[in-house]
């Protein structure tokens, strides 16, 4: 006997399409799931520090310099973590370029006030008494020349502190420039009833300017002058390291020195050591010219004390290389 046609075993209606489970998307939805929450999670993390620099910007741009990673200091491995510890240097740095200018512009206004003082007072004096007239302008003479040295003094710092020492280099003869120093010293030191003496010999040369470096170094000569008693000697040492391409120079005085405590500031604009002399003359200005033209040509400049008393002013700068003898 024959099955019945289009029917089961039994002869039952043909069956339909078995119900087809959603277990293969599972998988495939978790993945996407957990793919959301992790973009999620790591927008977040990205955006956290991202809106903290975006509001420290914001605050530096109103004047608010305080620093604000410092509590990251110690974590590693983070871009954005390595970005705000650079965002607070900068911002160090940039409170103390802003106290720096504040500072100068007050000891500025304080210099030039005593000799604003006295010329007035001079001008008064030539009103009121006509027959002291010549004192008076011999008053008003001298003033006007510390403010002009004064401003000048300023003119060039501000020029090494704006970079202009990168132009118009060239080769110095150290020896002739040291020459010249201690010549117009000796000749601005005997009017003071004192003298300067030149020891040892390097024929080298240094790379940088002649103005700039001869100034420095006669600074440095000066600050010793006027730091001598009478018939004090002022020792101008100079010679080469040869091994580390290195001229030293020493300027030796035996004045009253300066505290320990001060001797990296006396090269800080108009800083004056504690206990100087106030009848000595200067705005403190020509130390710190000096260290920005010897750091400018790759040098170093230190002060320390002598152990039988005085100060001892030593200067390091690097020497240009020999060129080679012509055939």
């Amino acid at each position: 006997m024959e099955p019945p046609p289009d029917g089961g075993e039994h002869g039952g209606p043909p069956p339909g399409p078995r119900f087809q489970p959603l277990t293969p998307f599972v998988p495939i939805a978790a993945a996407v799931t957990a793919s959301l929450l992790m973009a999620v999670l790591l927008a977040w993390y990205f955006s956290r520090p991202i809106r903290e620099l975006r509001l420290a910007f914001e605050a530096a741009s109103g004047g608010d310099l305080a620093p604000r990673f410092a509590g990251i200091a110690g974590k590693r491995g983070s871009e954005l973590n390595d970005l705000g510890r650079d965002f607070d240097r900068m911002t160090a740095r940039l409170r103390n370029l802003i106290d720096g200018q504040t500072r100068l512009l007050h000891d500025v206004s304080h210099e030039l006030r005593s000799p604003l003082a006295r010329l007035q007072a001079a001008i008064g004096l030539a009103h009121q008494q006509p027959d002291k007239m010549a004192a008076s302008m011999e008053r008003i003479e001298r003033e006007s020349v510390r403010m002009d040295l004064l401003v000048g003094q300023l003119l060039t710092l501000a020029r090494l502190e704006a970079g202009a020492i990168s132009a118009a280099q060239e080769e110095i003869s150290m020896a002739d420039l040291l020459d010249q120093i201690a010549d117009d010293a000796s000749f601005e030191a005997a009017a003071q009833r004192r003298s300067v003496v030149r020891e040892g010999e390097a024929d080298v040369r240094v790379i940088g300017q002649a103005d700039l470096l001869g100034r420095a170094i006669e600074n440095v000569v000066r600050n010793a002058i006027k730091h001598s008693d009478d018939g004090g000697v002022v020792e101008l040492q100079l010679r080469a390291v040869p091994d580390a391409r290195r001229l030293c120079i020493r300027v030796l005085d035996r004045g009253p020195g300066v505290p320990a405590a001060d001797l990296d500031a006396i090269f800080q604009p108009f800083f004056r050591a504690s206990g100087m002399h106030k009848d000595i003359e200067g705005h403190g200005l020509g130390l710190a010219i000096a260290q920005h033209v010897v750091l400018a040509h790759g040098g170093s400049i230190a002060a320390s004390n002598r152990p039988d008393g005085g100060l001892c002013v030593e200067i390091e700068l690097p020497v240009a290389p020999q060129r080679a003898a012509a055939r």
